[in-house]
């Protein structure tokens, strides 16, 4: 199994038992928007939480509304569904759950920006201290969104490479039937003209052939150029 499979056993308990997900541009996109609003998302929810400590009107409101945009995106990228493939790699595994202990780190935030945000709401004595907490976390914790993103951008990017090796693959196989075909054209004329009046109608299908094996090589030097940029 490669690098780029759905790990199911090693995430088990992190992703819902759905079909497996297949990798594609448009899913990387997807992930990578999705860590990226978890970073947008957390510095947010620190502002408006020392807002509403100083008194701000809606801002207790707007920080909730990044809380909540922040815990979805993070549960999002965690849990498999039919979207989104949750932890799909060796290195995301060891992001989440290994040495950086990513998913405690980013839960552990959220839930002290909860508490946080009750106690400012409440006005309760141990706001002050909350929210100091909350700051001192804020760098050290997108240090670790950041290192995060890093790893799916990586991953998008090594299989686009893949995909390019793939087709180039596919592509040289189009290429070797449609020169062995031309080759069976050329013969087929050959034949063709040896037949005299009874080869005509064979002459025009080898010229069809012969058309096709055309059209065949120009497609494939467009995808293969294509798949080169």
């Amino acid at each position: 199994m490669s690098d780029l499979a759905i790990i199911d056993e090693a995430a088990a308990d992190t992703v819902e038992d759905t079909e497996v997900v297949a990798l594609s541009g448009e899913v990387f996109g997807a992930l990578i928007n999705l860590s990226g609003r978890r970073r947008f998302t957390s510095q947010r929810l620190v502002l408006y939480a020392v807002l509403a400590a100083q008194g701000q009107a809606g801002a207790s409101t707007t920080a909730r509304e990044a809380l909540g945009l922040f815990r979805g995106a993070h549960a999002s990228l965690l849990k498999r569904s039919r979207d989104l493939p949750g932890v799909f790699c060796p290195e995301l595994e060891e992001a989440y759950f290994g040495r950086t202990q990513g998913d405690a780190r980013i839960t552990a935030f959220a839930d002290l920006a909860e508490r946080a945000l009750n106690a400012i709401e409440d006005r309760l004595k141990s706001a002050p201290a909350l929210l100091e907490q909350l700051v001192q976390q804020t760098t050290p914790l997108l240090a670790v969104l950041n290192e995060i993103t890093s790893v799916y951008e990586a991953q998008s990017k090594k299989h686009a490479r893949l995909m390019r090796e793939q087709l180039r693959g596919i592509m040289t196989d189009i290429e070797t039937i449609a020169r062995e075909a031309k080759m069976v054209a050329f013969n087929a004329r050959i034949v063709a003209a040896r037949s005299g009046q009874a080869g005509k109608e064979f002459s025009v299908v080898a010229g069809v052939l012969s058309n096709i094996t055309g059209e065949i090589d120009h497609l494939v030097k467009e995808a293969l150029s294509g798949s080169a940029a």
